[in-house]
């Protein structure tokens, strides 16, 4: 089943509430068929602008946003040919599995067998089939999210807009839906936004991520790019965990409490006081032998976390660093360690 899709072009779109304003003027434009991904934490405006697309909340003046060439700004929901799955599913109780999927191809008047059958082919999409007669009721969370998702693709949407669908599942069925959610979306190549708060199913999920702040875009990137280069703190300390080395820069060479570590090229020439302090990742940082280790500190903390260990270490910098090893590493609280720091991977951040 390949859905068609558009282009979404938002210009200068902002919105104020009650004389608050809640998203700064934005631009942004999702390609036909994307995955785009609006990320940030609770009130950072994402929903908002999840809502402007779908006609639920319309642009402060001056805004615009456009469908391919047409212009939606002025058309409600209903005109505009959106799928909607919500983060309370918003399913009808009274009625079936079948009964809730079909329910938008009843409200257009759809022909009985030509609803049926683009039911039946969501059911099996769905790997609902056994489960079409069942009241709502009787389906686990899993079962309801996909549920939700075929009544929003029944109507053959132009784009389709995901509000935190997986937030209200445990940890192990929302990494199992994530997977199936991203292969899924693959297949239909609909122009897909999706909101959430959480770094995995930005990561996996998205052709390109939008981190937004205080209702703006603090950065628009691929994963990679938002992860490895982050434009600021802002999207750095939100996106993963993020180590800080400060200290003075001599000699091409960045001198801290515990050692020094060698800048990059594109760092060690900077005259921007960006340069006395860098940052790093957890998983960026090896163990070394203190006497050649780059930085030298202790043991703070270990933490198990399966497939790797957290440690704390302290007397490496200024602040305490956290880096990732492998899960069967154990350190007793105390241990002198070493640490040296891949180059390629340190970043500046303004």
């Amino acid at each position: 089943m390949k859905l068609a899709s558009v282009p979404i072009t938002l210009a200068q779109c902002a919105k104020t509430f009650r004389g608050t304003r809640v998203l700064e003027p934005l631009d942004l434009r999702i390609g036909a068929g994307e995955t785009l991904v609006l990320l940030g934490p609770s009130g950072c405006g994402k929903t908002t602008t999840l809502r402007m697309i779908a006609g639920l909340e319309t642009p402060d003046a001056g805004g615009r946003i456009a469908f391919g060439d047409e212009d939606v700004t002025a058309l409600p929901i209903e005109k505009r040919q959106v799928g909607m799955v919500f983060q309370s599913y918003a399913l009808f109780p009274n009625l079936t599995v079948r009964g809730n999927i079909g329910y938008g191809l009843k409200i257009r008047r759809m022909a009985a067998e030509t609803a049926r059958q683009r039911v039946d082919e969501l059911l099996a999409m769905m790997r609902l089939t056994a489960h079409a007669d069942k009241p709502i009721d009787q389906l686990s969370g899993g079962q309801r999210q996909r549920v939700a998702l075929a009544r929003a693709l029944a109507v053959q949407p132009r784009v389709l807009l995901l509000d935190e669908p997986l937030t209200a599942l445990d940890a192990r069925l929302r990494d199992t839906l994530r997977s199936e959610m991203n292969t899924l979306l693959r297949e239909l190549g609909i122009t897909t936004v999706y909101v959430t708060h959480d770094q995995a199913e930005a990561m996996e999920l998205g052709d390109r991520i939008v981190v937004m702040s205080a209702g703006r875009i603090e950065q628009i990137g691929s994963p990679r790019d938002i992860y490895y280069r982050p434009a600021n703190r802002t999207v750095a300390q939100f996106v993963g965990t993020i180590n800080r080395l400060a200290g003075e820069r001599r000699d091409g060479m960045l001198t801290t409490t515990g050692g020094a570590v060698p800048l990059p090229s594109v760092l060690s020439t900077a005259q921007d006081s960006a340069a006395h302090e860098i940052f790093f990742r957890p998983e960026d940082a090896y163990l070394a032998d203190p006497a050649s280790a780059q930085l030298r500190g202790h043991v703070e903390s270990t933490a198990f976390l399966g497939e790797r260990t957290r440690l704390t270490i302290g007397g490496a910098a200024p602040d305490a660093l956290l880096i990732d090893v492998a899960g069967r590493v154990e350190l007793a609280r105390g241990t002198p360690v070493g640490l040296s720091i891949a180059q390629d991977a340190l970043i500046a951040l303004s």
